[in-house]
């Protein structure tokens, strides 16, 4: 019996002009994704974000705005990772999240877990990610920055 808990964050990681930061899972090479990773204890979703963006890719999210989609996705977890939940646990919840840097730089690899890593246009990382919900919050990158930045008067 596993001790995950089925709650979980995406963090999607990019840029002012929209490359995103992939990684290439060490469990499943040649799968790539956004930072994910299942809460501990009672983090918030904002606290587990927090956590697995510096375990995963050594970023501070305390120096770049973190945002909090106030999304839910819930899926089937892949039959292959089921024994890290406990027994009976087949669906999880992801909490979606985004953290904007200013360009594009080097991270520091949780070598467990991530092979490479790699800086891509939007487009071009919402095709190479493994996963449905992760490619769709790529997807909806350039509007999410879209209303974010100040509209001409």
């Amino acid at each position: 019996m596993g001790n995950k808990q089925p709650v979980s964050v995406l963090v999607v990681i990019h840029t002012a002009d929209l490359n995103v930061l992939l990684l290439e899972r060490a469990d499943y090479p040649g799968s790539w994704q956004s930072v994910t990773g299942s809460r501990e204890g009672e983090e918030t979703p904002l606290q587990t974000a927090q956590r697995e963006v510096l375990e995963e890719t050594g970023l501070d999210t305390r120096q770049h705005p973190l945002c909090d989609w106030q999304q839910q996705n819930r899926y089937e977890i892949y039959p292959k990772w089921r024994h890290r939940y406990p027994d009976g646990v087949t669906h999880n919840t992801e909490h979606v999240l985004s953290l904007l840097l200013p360009t594009a730089q080097p991270v520091r690899l949780a070598e467990s877990e991530h092979l490479r890593y790699c800086w891509l246009p939007w487009q071009d990382a919402a095709a190479k990610v493994f996963s449905p919900s992760n490619a769709d919050a790529i997807r909806c990158l350039p509007e999410r920055l879209a209303r974010l930045r100040p509209q001409p008067a």
